[in-house]
């Protein structure tokens, strides 16, 4: 097995800082910005110590994997090669493979969630009412039940917090209606696409979320593409109703915090190596499952 990395949880690079995000430094470079995803990891809006080693460059590749499967959707990526970002850059060797260059965009202040299953905050506001964000469910689901189709189940995007499930119309009170309409129907389409590829890989796509940006009047699909951070991935082999299933996901150290009696507020439990270590390994066998290869690591 491949050794190791160290954990890279911050940067400070001699660049104007953007934002500083639960996983992502986000740095401006004039005409575009620099990603880094860096081995943070957060649950229940905590950024949580310490690190998961090479969590940030199996996030990327992963994220990079996706927008070159999915070339018809326009995306945000403008370079992924390091050996030709700005010297300033290249010159920190713990970014390569971390890190990519992206366009400027107008960021709709909306996140874009797609569902196939019945799981998380879906579940517990379809027990409470029996709908999920205004859309009224079949009786009788259980957890993890596959739902008969898709549901658009979008969110807003808070400072701190948790993100709220809002109702497409207000969505639509927030970006306009035909902006909102037609980011439900990307959103659906992608994932649609992307759950029928990932089950022909072994992994069930519960659900997922999708930010978008608007670029010289375009649609620009932006931030991350189908990673461990922004989904639900699950063992196609061992799903079954009415079960939380294992995941390929962060769901493993949510499971682990959950049993420590902390009351989900700063500070929060240190991560035993153990937790750490097995978290890294199902990043990367979701890797691994998905592309078919070994993330780069070096």
């Amino acid at each position: 097995m491949r050794r190791m990395n160290e954990a890279v949880t911050t940067t400070n690079l001699p660049l104007p800082l953007v934002r500083r995000g639960k996983v992502r430094d986000v740095y401006d470079l004039g005409q575009s910005l620099l990603f880094v995803a860096t081995d943070r990891i957060s649950a229940f809006d905590v950024v949580l110590a310490p690190g998961v080693p090479d969590k940030g460059k199996i996030l990327n590749q992963i994220s990079n994997f996706w927008f070159r499967h999915f070339d018809d959707v326009e995306n945000h990526v403008l370079n992924d090669d390091f050996a030709t970002f700005p010297p300033e850059v290249q010159k920190f060797d713990a970014l390569r493979g971390r890190t990519i260059i992206v366009r400027k965009c107008e960021v709709v202040p909306v996140e874009c969630v797609a569902r196939g299953y019945l799981i998380g905050s879906g579940l517990k506001e379809y027990n409470e009412s029996g709908a999920v964000c205004g859309i009224r469910l079949e009786k009788g689901l259980r957890p993890a039940s596959r739902l008969s189709e898709p549901i658009f189940t979008p969110a807003t995007k808070e400072e701190s917090g948790h993100d709220e499930n809002i109702s497409l119309e207000r969505m639509a009170s927030i970006v306009g209606r035909e902006l909102a309409g037609t980011l439900r129907d990307l959103t659906l389409s992608i994932y649609q696409r992307a759950a029928i590829y990932a089950e022909s890989r072994g992994i069930i796509i519960a659900d997922t979320k999708f930010e978008f940006g608007i670029a010289d009047g375009r649609i620009v699909w932006i931030d991350e593409a189908l990673t461990p951070d922004s989904s639900r991935f699950w063992p196609a082999d061992q799903y079954a109703v009415g079960s939380n299933p294992p995941s390929y996901d962060k769901q493993f150290v949510r499971d682990w915090l959950e049993t420590t009696g902390w009351n989900k507020e700063p500070p929060s439990p240190s991560l035993p190596p153990d937790v750490v270590r097995r978290t890294r390994e199902k990043y990367l066998e979701a890797f691994r499952r998905l592309t078919g290869s070994e993330a780069d690591l070096d």
